[in-house]
């Protein structure tokens, strides 16, 4: 029997793929931040790795939407440096 893949969908583009192939973000009590693992604790969306879906998410503030709080934007500014970091 074949084990099932956990798909998620990108929160830029949409766009529905394994789970492993996108990076999560996570928000916990007091901070937004990237989690390459998967295995952090709190809320998280989903993104391609891709530098034109991590623009989308500042230029649309999806996050604000994702986590239905405001997100500032040097919250987005960090998220985006941490993902051109990897």
């Amino acid at each position: 029997m074949e084990k099932k893949v956990p798909m998620r969908t990108c929160i830029a583009c949409k766009a529905v793929k394994p789970k492993k192939e996108l990076i999560r973000i996570v928000k916990s009590e007091d901070d937004i931040s990237l989690d390459r693992t998967g295995r952090k604790n709190g809320r998280g969306a989903y993104i391609c790795d891709d530098e034109k879906c991590v623009a989308k998410l500042k230029k649309g503030k999806l996050l604000n939407r994702a986590f239905s709080c405001n997100v500032t934007e040097e919250t987005y500014d960090k998220i985006a440096e941490e993902f051109l970091g990897k």
